[in-house]
């Protein structure tokens, strides 16, 4: 039998991660799934280009990459969240089943802005028939959009959403009482939601902006890490909202804001240019 004497640190037993391996660990792989997910994603918008609607994908389609383009602006900055969840299981579950629930959670995470990226899919659509019938009503749809991220910024709900999100613990310990069942799916659906309370009107700017804008997709990703995890995030959230605001002033008469609702030249043009 080994004695460990009071203080000294646990011995590293064969399938169990010291703390700080652990973060370690988790980190790197979100990294990682983010990296692959941002590679991804660029890969697919430089063949897409920016304009308006859904770029002739079916729902099918858009889902699909639309979860690629949600893991790889959204998962460094639930990472802290995820991983802290880990922890509390890691007690409990071994390197394997760990892994398993982590996936869940993220799952899960995923699951709750798949259904936001249906509302999108259906808002671009709409849309993008509107620029089709009637180029003009371009400058006002961006406004529009602006403005209500703008007033969403200093909304209840995104102060609510937003406190949640920087301080999940009081969150994740009533979510220990969760049953059993597809558990770490619901928690991980649970903040999903939070997240898209929080953010929802951070995303709809892409509608103006170009659902694939690598550019606008980088910034509005480098936003919500910072509202999230740094200290001024509150503050900084205030900040894009009158950003938001000045903007929706300018979209009616300023048309290089509004490159996800250009509807482009003529296919005649189109084809004389690629002849040519």
């Amino acid at each position: 039998m080994t004695h460990v004497r009071p203080g000294a640190p646990a011995p590293n037993r064969p399938g169990v991660l010291l703390p700080g391996r652990e973060l370690a660990v988790g980190w790197t792989l979100m990294v990682l799934i983010a990296v692959l997910a941002w590679a991804a994603t660029v890969g697919q918008a430089r063949g897409m280009g920016t304009g308006p609607g859904s770029r002739g994908m079916a729902l099918p389609l858009f889902l699909a990459l639309w979860v690629v383009m949600m893991a790889a602006m959204m998962l460094p900055s639930v990472a802290p969240v995820a991983l802290t969840w880990v922890r509390g299981i890691g007690r409990r579950s071994a390197g394997p089943a760990r892994a398993l629930r982590t996936a869940e959670f993220v799952s899960g995470y995923l699951l709750a802005w798949t259904g936001f990226g249906l509302l999108v899919y259906g808002a671009l659509t709409v849309t993008g028939r509107l620029v089709e019938a009637a180029p003009g009503a371009a400058r006002w749809i961006g406004a529009g959009a602006f403005l209500l991220a703008g007033l969403q910024q200093f909304g209840p709900l995104k102060r609510v959403c937003l406190r949640h999100c920087r301080n999940p613990m009081f969150q994740l310990a009533r979510y220990a009482r969760y049953r059993r069942w597809a558990k770490d799916l619901r928690v991980g659906a649970h903040h999903g939601l939070y997240c898209v309370g929080c953010c929802w009107g951070l995303m709809i700017v892409m509608i103006p902006l170009g659902v694939m804008n690598v550019a606008a997709m980088a910034a509005v990703a480098a936003v919500i890490f910072l509202e999230k995890l740094w200290r001024q995030g509150p503050w900084l959230a205030w900040a894009v909202g009158l950003v938001f605001l000045v903007l929706a002033a300018l979209a009616p008469f300023q048309d290089w804001l509004l490159p996800g609702l250009d509807p482009g030249p003529p296919m005649g043009e189109m084809e004389m240019r690629r002849m040519g």
